[in-house]
């Protein structure tokens, strides 16, 4: 039984370091073929960060999903037997975005096509526009801090970067001779 007809945002597969490329080549396809009544938006999700490189703290766009773009096109809801809801995406919009060079395929589960909830949807276009979360944490990169829990609890190591939406820190410690990056809550560091 074939459902309502909507738009839904899905995660499209990409070889690593092709998600712009991706972009870009399914624009143009998109547009040449008259597609745009159909695929509405593509958009590879990055969001500024800080991170400290040659002793200066310098903004950076990070990835929110490496190797994804994210696709808004239309599917149909569809109730089927033994497998409940799923998604129906055109056919040739599918093939058009499954054929573009790069792409390696939907998120999914075999053929079904599983879009992205309206919750994820909205965390990534809140991390995009940088709008910050109510996360207080009390040191900056380039601190020395104390690791309270983990593996490396009592040990001591210099942050390497912040993510004030998460709340994880990425903290550098010095183990058998080595500094060795780790990604910690900030909750379990203090100064």
């Amino acid at each position: 039984m074939i459902g309502k007809r909507e738009k839904r945002w899905f995660l499209i597969h990409t070889y690593s370091g092709y998600e712009k490329k991706v972009k870009l080549d399914l624009e143009k396809r998109v547009e040449s073929l008259g597609l745009g009544d159909r695929v509405f938006r593509i958009i590879v999700p990055e969001e500024e960060v800080e991170e400290e490189k040659r002793g200066k703290l310098v903004k950076v766009l990070r990835k929110i999903y490496p190797s994804y773009v994210m696709v808004e096109m239309n599917c149909e809801e569809e109730i089927v037997e033994g497998n409940g809801l799923i998604y129906r995406v055109d056919s040739e919009a599918w093939y058009i975005i499954r054929n573009t060079n790069g792409v390696t395929g939907f998120l999914g589960v075999g053929s079904d096509q599983i879009p992205m909830t309206n919750e994820e949807v909205e965390r990534v276009f809140k991390m995009m526009s940088n709008e910050k979360l109510d996360i207080n944490i009390e040191f900056n990169v380039g601190d020395s801090v104390l690791i309270k829990e983990g593996a490396f609890e009592g040990e001591y190591g210099k942050v390497l970067e912040i993510d004030r939406k998460t709340g994880n820190v990425k903290v550098e410690v010095s183990t058998l001779g080595r500094n060795l990056p780790i990604e910690i809550n900030a909750k379990n560091l203090e100064i």
